[in-house]
C-alpha cells in the first residue's frame, strides 16, 4: 500500500480523531525539503485551512507535487477554487442533475448548504451530487451554496471546508469517507477534444516586455499558414472564443495568478492543443517549486534554503554559517523583479520581514557571479536555440530595475552544437521534469560547474535575438510541433 501523508496545521486539529503515524504539521512537511521522506509513491491528504494563492496550506500541494508525490487537493484544484470562472467551467454539466434533483423533489426551499467530504455528504438524496462536485474539482473538504433563481437551481458559491469547522455527526462521516477515499486509485477527468486547424495566439498589444516582439509574431502568422494553420492573435477579452480554435499559443508573459493560467486551463478542457500548457506554467512560475523539484531529482543547482513565514524569528541561527552575499527571491517574479541580493543577515531580516508579506514562503540561494547566463530553448524535447544573456551594464542581474527604467545586457546567439555539453545536458534534464512543450533553461557556468537557475514556460523568441542562427526555420519548427500535434489528435478521434 502507498504512504500516506495527513497534513494538517496544527496536531490539535486532529484530536476529534483516532492517533495516526500518518500525521504531518505543515511546518514539519514544508521542513522536510529534499532530505525528508521523498517516496514518489506518497499520497498526501492536505487539510491545512490557508489554501489561498501562496498560503501555507497552498505550499504544501505545491511542494508536494514538486517531490513527486500525489496530492489531494492539487495546485490546479485550489487555482480554479479561487476563480468563479474556472469552477464554473468545471461545473457547468451540473445544470442537468440540479434540474432532475428539483423534478423529484429532492430540494427546497431557494438555498441550501451542502458539506461534501471526499465526495460523500450526510443527506441522502444528494449523494450523487457530491460526488459530481468532487470529481470535477477533487479537494477533501467541500461547501457549495447554491440558489434557485428564476425557477432555476445552480451553484452560487464552492470553497474548501475547515476541518476545524466540521460538527461530530460530519466528523464521524470525514473519517469513514477518509477511510475509504485512501484504498481508491486517483484518477484525473480526461479533457474534450475539439479538432480544427485554427491557432489563436494569446498577445497584449500593451506588454512593455513581451515574450516575442512584432516581427516574430508576424514570422509565426507566416508559418503556420505555410503549413495550413490559421493563426489568429487574440487578447484576454477573447476567452470566450477559445472554443473556436484548435489550439492555443501564449505569447504573453505567464502567471498562476493570472488570466494567462485561466485561458490555458480553459484551452485545455476545450481539447485545444497548448504551449503553455496550464501544467508547465505552474511548475515554471513558482521559484519555490522548481528549486524542491530540482533538487529532489539531482539536476544542478544553485544552493539555497526554503524560508518559512515562521522563521523570522530565528533567522540569525538559520544564517548562522551562510556566506555573503546571497540571493533571496519571492516565488513568482519575472524579469529579475522580486529578487534581492542580499549583504548580510541585518539586511536578510529586513527584506525577508518585508516579501513575507505576499508569501508565506521565501527562497535563499547562494549569489553566483557571471558574465552572462545561458538560456537553451527546448521545444517537445529538442533543442531549439541557444543563446548569452548577458548582465545588465554595472549590474548583477539580465535586467536592471533600479533606476526607474528597464534596461537589460547584451545578447550572443549560437548553434546549439556550439553551446558546452555540459551546459545543454542539465537543461535538458531540467525540461523533462517540467513536460514536453516550450521552455527556456537559464543556466550559469562556472568553470566546471554548470547550474540551472529556473526553467521558463514562456521563453522569448524574438526576431533579431533568438532567431539569429535558424532564421524563419525557428518559427517553423514552432508551428510543427503544434500540426503534429493537431494531427495527432485528429487520428486519436477517428
Amino acid at each position: 500500500m502507498s504512504p500516506l501523508r495527513i497534513v494538517v496545521d496544527r496536531v490539535s486539529d486532529w484530536r476529534p480523531y483516532y492517533p495516526t503515524d500518518d500525521l504531518i504539521t505543515a511546518a514539519d512537511y514544508l521542513a522536510q525539503g529534499t532530505n525528508g521522506e521523498q517516496d514518489a509513491t506518497t499520497n498526501v491528504i492536505n487539510l491545512c485551512g490557508g489554501l489561498d494563492y501562496l498560503e501555507t496550506g497552498y505550499y504544501v500541494s505545491l511542494l508536494a507535487q514538486a517531490r513527486g508525490q500525489r496530492v489531494l487537493p492539487s495546485v490546479e484544484t485550489l487555482n480554479q477554487l479561487s476563480r468563479k470562472a474556472l469552477v464554473d467551467l468545471q461545473l457547468e454539466s451540473l445544470a442537468p442533475l440540479m434540474d432532475e434533483l428539483a423534478r423529484r423533489g429532492a430540494l427546497e426551499g431557494d438555498a441550501f448548504t451542502l458539506r461534501v467530504m471526499f465526495g460523500e455528504c450526510l443527506e441522502a438524496g444528494l449523494g450523487k451530487l457530491a460526488r459530481r462536485l468532487f470529481e470535477r474539482l477533487p479537494c477533501p473538504l467541500l461547501e457549495a451554496r447554491f440558489q434557485r433563481r428564476q425557477g432555476l437551481w445552480r451553484l452560487a458559491r464552492l470553497k474548501p471546508l475547515a476541518l476545524t469547522s466540521l460538527s461530530v455527526e460530519e466528523q464521524d462521516l470525514f473519517a469513514a469517507a477518509l477511510n475509504r477515499h485512501s484504498r481508491k486509485v486517483w484518477r484525473t477527468p480526461k479533457a474534450r477534444r475539439r479538432y480544427r486547424y485554427d491557432l489563436a495566439m494569446l498577445v497584449d498589444p500593451k506588454e512593455a516586455l513581451p515574450p516575442s516582439n512584432k516581427s516574430a509574431i508576424k514570422q509565426f502568422i507566416r508559418a503556420g499558414r505555410r503549413l495550413g494553420i490559421d493563426v489568429s492573435l487574440i487578447t484576454k477579452r477573447d476567452e470566450g472564443r477559445l472554443a473556436e480554435f484548435d489550439a492555443l499559443f501564449i505569447r504573453e508573459t505567464t502567471s498562476l495568478d493570472h488570466h494567462t493560467y485561466r485561458m490555458a486551463k480553459r484551452a485545455e478542457h476545450e481539447g485545444l492543443v497548448v504551449i503553455d500548457d496550464p501544467r508547465s506554467i505552474l511548475r515554471c512560475t513558482n521559484k519555490v517549486y522548481l528549486h524542491e523539484l530540482l533538487n529532489a531529482k539531482g539536476v544542478p543547482a544553485p544552493g539555497g534554503m526554503l524560508l518559512y513565514r515562521d522563521d523570522l524569528k530565528r533567522l540569525p541561527q538559520k544564517a548562522d554559517g551562510l556566506q555573503f552575499p546571497m540571493v533571496l527571491k519571492v516565488p513568482d517574479g519575472a524579469f529579475s523583479r522580486g529578487v534581492v541580493k542580499i549583504q548580510s543577515v541585518e539586511q536578510l531580516a529586513q527584506e525577508a520581514e518585508r516579501l513575507f508579506q505576499s508569501s508565506a514562503l521565501l527562497l535563499l540561494q547562494e549569489w553566483l557571479p557571471t558574465e552572462f547566463d545561458w538560456r537553451i530553448g527546448v521545444l517537445d524535447g529538442e533543442v531549439l536555440f541557444a543563446s548569452r544573456y548577458y548582465m545588465a551594464r554595472g549590474h548583477w542581474q539580465i535586467y536592471d530595475h533600479s533606476r526607474g527604467k528597464t534596461r537589460s545586457g547584451g545578447f550572443t546567439t549560437h548553434d546549439p552544437k556550439d553551446a558546452p555539453k555540459p551546459v545543454v545536458k542539465a537543461a535538458l534534464k531540467a525540461t523533462r521534469l517540467i513536460g514536453d512543450g516550450l521552455y527556456g533553461v537559464d543556466l550559469k557556468q562556472i568553470g566546471d560547474r554548470v547550474v540551472v537557475i529556473e526553467v521558463n514556460d514562456n521563453p522569448n523568441l524574438d526576431a533579431g535575438v533568438e532567431d539569429v542562427v535558424l532564421g524563419s526555420r525557428l518559427y517553423s519548427k514552432v508551428m510543427e510541433v503544434f500540426l503534429a500535434r493537431m494531427e495527432e489528435r485528429r487520428r486519436h478521434a477517428g
